[in-house]
């Protein structure tokens, strides 16, 4: 049976947001070090976004490096800056095939300067696109983020430019890093963890949530379509009653 045949294509997420995990204990399961396992996680970025181009998912979200990952071993966050280097210059070509325009969080201003100048080249070259918007969540805590959205509207506030009267969810909202995409719909996370992890926290609030055994190397359209199929038969109630909303 085709999977996809079962997803209902006036139901599915907005935003999907995915946290990627499980590529280091994909390669010790191999007998490999841990930079194959994010070597293969790549494998597992490309056919997701083609995935979600192909189904007509409008935003995708990918957790690829929080603010806690700089405490990792050197020579293993050295290797992942490099990979990314690597994958953004060999993925330009999937982006503009894919009509997708790609789009970075987090506090980008502490990526090494090769990285940070592909990434906004990338950025540029695919500004117009407009199928699908990618995000990447690089050097990405959301603590951080809500912190910095604080602090931006209160220099406000003492500039008058804002009253603390008219702060509403809506202002939150145009201060976070996300300010121009809507809330996440579903969130995904790879490898039998179930935490959050600091992504996105207050864009998730009334998200769903699928938790899947698979590491991340093995994420493949199959699971991915599992899970959409699992997020369409839920009932999304908003804190509403099931009668209050049929």
């Amino acid at each position: 049976m085709n999977l996809e045949n079962e997803i209902n294509k006036d139901k599915l997420p907005k935003h999907l947001a995915i946290i990627m995990d499980g590529n280091g204990r994909w390669a010790k399961q191999q007998g490999k070090l841990r930079a194959f396992g994010h070597e293969n996680g790549t494998k597992s970025v490309r056919t997701t976004v083609e995935a979600c181009a192909k189904l007509g998912i409008e935003y995708l979200t990918l957790y690829a490096f929080s603010t806690e990952n700089w405490n990792r071993p050197k020579l293993e966050v050295e290797i992942l800056m490099k990979l990314l280097i690597s994958s953004l210059k060999k993925e330009l070509k999937t982006l503009q095939d894919n009509n997708i325009k790609l789009h970075a969080i987090g506090n980008l201003n502490s990526l090494p300067t090769g990285v940070k100048k592909e990434l906004l080249e990338v950025i540029d070259k695919t500004k117009n696109n407009s199928k699908m918007t990618l995000t990447l969540a690089l050097s990405y805590g959301s603590r951080d983020e809500i912190i910095n959205a604080v602090k931006n509207i209160s220099e406000k506030v003492k500039n008058n430019i804002i009253s603390i009267d008219t702060i509403d969810e809506s202002i939150i909202n145009q201060h976070l890093y996300t300010q121009n995409i809507p809330d996440v719909d579903l969130v995904i996370r790879t490898s039998g963890e179930h935490r959050i992890s600091n992504f996105l926290l207050w864009q998730i609030a009334y998200a769903e949530f699928y938790f899947t055994e698979v590491l991340w190397p093995d994420f493949k359209e199959e699971e991915l379509i599992k899970a959409i199929i699992s997020y369409q038969n839920r009932e999304r109630r908003f804190g509403k009653t099931s009668e209050q909303i049929k």
